[in-house]
């Protein structure tokens, strides 16, 4: 199948904000509220969900999770869809999603890791739609390392990009978005870089498509 890429990301579009897994907890919502702040001063609009609730591992009944989701992908007036993390169940919606009705729907930009894979994966292997694996709306503030690109930037590209390993990664899972909701700065406070999959035999030599995503979710998946 084809893999058809959403029309370029462009400042006064609208972006979809829900979250099919987990919702967002009390004690986090300034970071939320500063994420979605953030991407409206880029110039762009944000509309968030009736799925939020972080008061249990799942934002909202499956039903309504899938259904939100769906109407999102689905509006043509929303050009982009961003979770803002992943979560632990998320895999109960696939049967829920409308998919009949996004196969009639013009690709949106999705973006996100971690359970987004889930439902992110089907949209290309099902529908033909090109994804972004990458950031979600909490980490959204962090400015790109030297060498990568914001998924914004991504989203809006209009030709080939080029990226490049930066050579340090992050110990820590999460920042104190609790007492720093506003924080910007990734902490790139270790050594590492890209490997080839076996550099001591030289330039591997393959043909087709690579699809990505969560290990621990592509696994079960497949």
């Amino acid at each position: 199948m084809p893999v058809r890429l959403p029309a370029p990301l462009r400042p006064g579009d609208r972006i979809g904000v829900t979250s099919p897994s987990s919702g967002v907890p009390s004690h986090l919502w300034p970071r939320f509220e500063h994420a979605a702040d953030w991407l409206r001063r880029a110039g762009y609009d944000v509309v968030v969900g009736a799925c939020m609730d972080g008061a249990s591992h799942v934002s909202a009944p499956k039903e309504e999770r899938a259904a939100e989701l769906t109407a999102m992908l689905a509006d043509p007036e929303i050009r982009a869809v961003v979770p803002p993390w992943g979560g632990d169940t998320a895999i109960d919606i696939l049967d829920q999603i409308g998919w009949d009705e996004l196969a009639q729907a013009e690709p949106t930009w999705v973006v996100g890791y971690s359970d987004t894979t889930t439902w992110m994966l089907p949209l290309t292997l099902r529908l033909g739609w090109g994804t972004l694996h990458g950031v979600n709306l909490m980490d959204t503030p962090y400015a790109a390392p030297d060498g990568l690109r914001h998924w914004t930037q991504v989203a809006a590209a209009t030709g080939p990009l080029v990226q490049r390993a930066v050579g340090r990664h992050r110990t820590a899972v999460f920042d104190d978005w609790a007492g720093e909701p506003g924080v910007e700065v990734l902490d790139l406070d270790a050594d590492g870089d890209w490997s080839l999959l076996d550099p001591a035999s030289g330039p591997v030599d393959v043909t087709g498509r690579l699809v990505g995503g969560c290990i621990e979710v592509l696994g079960p998946l497949a």
